[in-house]
């Protein structure tokens, strides 16, 4: 089966944003960084959740990598995505870099996940105006 190139464009969308989430958000909280923890210390989060949350975002997107279960990893990210929202609007950090970065990464993701699935595609599918 030969892949076209939206179905490459969102393998490299899902890749980069798997390799945002390891490496931007995992990775630090997993190793203790103390970046991590005076981040979400900021956000009013006590450093004690800091590696669990690491882990559930490890697993996450683990599941969203792996190609059977990449639609259930989307559907828990957006819960996280969602919480992260409210904890950066509740902590009055800047909305555009901050509090909506949440909805870039999910339109990252999702897009990613449309691109490359062509389930999701027949479950909501791209409708031009003289269709």
């Amino acid at each position: 089966m030969k892949a076209n190139a939206s179905v490459w464009v969102g393998r490299v969308l899902s890749g980069l944003f798997v390799l945002f989430m390891l490496g931007a958000s995992v990775t630090p909280k997993l190793m203790g960084m103390p970046v991590a923890e005076e981040i979400m210390a900021g956000l009013g989060w006590r450093a004690g959740y800091v590696f669990y949350i690491g882990i559930l975002e490890l697993v996450l997107t683990l599941l969203y990598a792996y190609r059977p279960t990449s639609m259930l990893g989307a559907v828990l990210f957006m819960g996280l995505l969602g919480g992260a929202m409210a904890t950066n609007l509740r902590a009055d950090q800047p909305l555009f870099s901050h509090t909506l970065f949440s909805v870039y990464l999910g339109l990252i993701m999702w897009g990613g996940l449309w691109l490359r699935d062509e389930n999701l595609r027949a479950l909501f599918p791209w409708r031009r105006k003289d269709a």
